[in-house]
């Protein structure tokens, strides 16, 4: 490192950019002074985030030896913010071999420091008894701990921020349910921290003394139920009194299913959070405040968290959520850019339409698809699908955008991902939803002449086996409902003046 380098302040690097808390951190830390790299599987995620000028990007999985340990070159502070959590079975095993390399990886590379946030354990609960998420984001602690490189491990509960999947759950749960049959946890004891405290906690702690290497309990001020979380939301959401009855019958797998039909939040990542609140996650201590200490009101309350997230939700402006990250088993093929790439044909439904407006009015339709806006054809045969791939396990209809307006490189939308978008031109989404194939979504806004444009729409799907050309040649009879429909009101709400309100004859 030369002397300029080191003049320009330390170098971190952030694994976990594109999910909630990475992207949330990287400009903070940016903010802060210090120079970020980011370890990404796949770095055309982080093309279009605000800092992306701003910020080395090293392409890589946290499994992979070569990858961590190029990322790692030159790096003073190592930010571990991944986890397997939903990979598969052996999820626990894969964040064991991960953690193993990023610890000695960072020791080669003369690393000063590693920070792991990581989840809050019961005090006086066996790893046996904890669940398979907390156990493994334990045993992740333990092993960066004794890697060789001083480590600060964040043990925190519930994280209210907007965007967060805890966050999102508790919202959903209480504005949808005036009245809710709930499992016995909601009496568990709690102590919720808000998404700023945990950024500042962990850009803090890149500043630590190099002879502190241990765990601490970060939390806010207030322990409360979960019951109590859903009262206090109703309250400061400014919603009627919600009527809570606890039954002792519903099992995890039961309650995980309950969540994922009522919020976006799939079960899947409903699952863990549940079972992380079989049992009483308070802090023991405070330690991390003689090293970071509190500024004047910090930490913040729970209802003063739910008051600011609220906010941004209803402003628009939540920088990530828990869908940023991708979803664990969901596919990520890039399209082939050959028609006949190795492993067979891909089956296309072509659509277009002429349109009596700019390309730039066409291409304010087709940014704003999905979420609230819809998808501009046969609403039910949209909710329905959604339904059936919630049903089977998969994200459903119900995570919508995160931005109403604007889409970027790495969004999900729906039940789809953007992966790639030309501005005023093209938007390309890949299907997150369970399907025996690979599926994607084109739409094109090309100039057709003085204040015409054409809609050009392209649907395409890799079978897998039999079973997936069953399934493409069975939905068949449907693409012109769905996907021609889906053109002509595309086309239609372009036509429409901007001033003529809201387009909800086209969903």
């Amino acid at each position: 490192m030369d002397d300029d380098e080191r003049a320009a302040g330390p170098r971190c690097l952030v694994t976990g950019a594109t999910g909630y808390i990475g992207g949330r951190l990287v400009p903070e830390l940016l903010a802060a002074g210090y120079r970020v790299r980011c370890l990404a599987r796949s770095p055309g995620k982080l093309r279009d985030v605000p800092w992306a000028g701003e910020v080395e990007v090293a392409r890589g999985d946290v499994t992979d030896t070569a990858a961590v340990g190029e990322a790692m070159r030159d790096v003073d502070v190592a930010y571990y913010l991944v986890h397997a959590l939903g990979s598969g079975d052996r999820f626990e095993e894969t964040d064991r071999r991960a953690a193993r390399i990023f610890g000695e990886r960072a020791k080669a590379a003369g690393v000063r420091r590693i920070v792991y946030l990581g989840g809050l354990t019961p005090a006086g609960v066996p790893d046996h008894a904890l669940s398979p998420h907390l156990r493994s984001r334990s045993e992740v602690g333990r092993i960066l701990l004794a890697s060789g490189v001083p480590t600060a491990v964040l043990r925190a509960a519930v994280i209210i921020g907007s965007g967060s999947a805890s966050f999102e759950m508790l919202r959903y749960l209480t504005e949808r349910l005036p009245v809710m049959i709930t499992p016995s946890w909601v009496r568990t004891r709690i102590q919720p921290i808000a998404v700023r405290d945990v950024l500042r906690l962990l850009t803090g702690c890149a500043r630590l003394p190099d002879d502190v290497n241990r765990a601490f309990d970060i939390g806010g001020p207030d322990v409360l139920t979960y019951r109590d979380m859903m009262m206090r939301y109703a309250r400061v959401a400014e919603l009627p009194r919600r009527v809570i009855v606890p039954v002792p019958v519903l099992t995890p797998r039961l309650s995980s299913l309950w969540v994922g039909l009522v919020t976006p939040v799939p079960a899947s990542i409903a699952r863990p959070l549940t079972e992380s609140l079989r049992h009483e996650v308070v802090c023991q201590e405070h330690d991390i405040a003689r090293y970071v200490p509190d500024p004047p009101g910090h930490p913040l309350g729970f209802d003063l968290a739910v008051r600011m997230a609220l906010r941004r939700v209803r402003d628009a402006k939540v920088d990530t959520r828990w869908s940023s990250a991708s979803v664990p088993g969901a596919p990520s093929d890039p399209l082939p850019t050959d028609p006949d790439w190795a492993g067979g044909s891909l089956c296309t439904d072509h659509r277009e339409a002429m349109v009596d407006a700019s390309v730039r009015e066409l291409w304010r339709v087709i940014e704003g698809v999905g979420g609230e806006n819809g998808w501009y054809s046969f609403p039910l045969a949209w909710s329905l699908r959604g339904l059936l791939d919630r049903l089977a396990g998969g994200v459903g209809l119900r995570r919508g955008r995160r931005d109403a307006q604007r889409l970027r490189v790495g969004d999900s939308l729906d039940f789809w991902r953007v992966e790639e978008i030309e501005p005023g031109h093209l938007l390309r989404l890949r299907a997150e939803m369970r399907l025996p194939g690979l599926a994607w979504l084109e739409m094109c806004a090309e100039p057709a002449g003085p204040g015409r444009s054409r809609y050009r729409q392209r649907a395409l799907f890799h079978p897998h086996g039999l079973l997936g050309q069953a399934y493409w040649w069975g939905i068949s009879p449907f693409h012109t409902v769905v996907f021609g429909g889906m053109a002509r009101n595309i086309a239609r709400a372009a036509a429409r003046p901007a001033s003529a309100g809201p387009r909800s004859p086209a969903r």
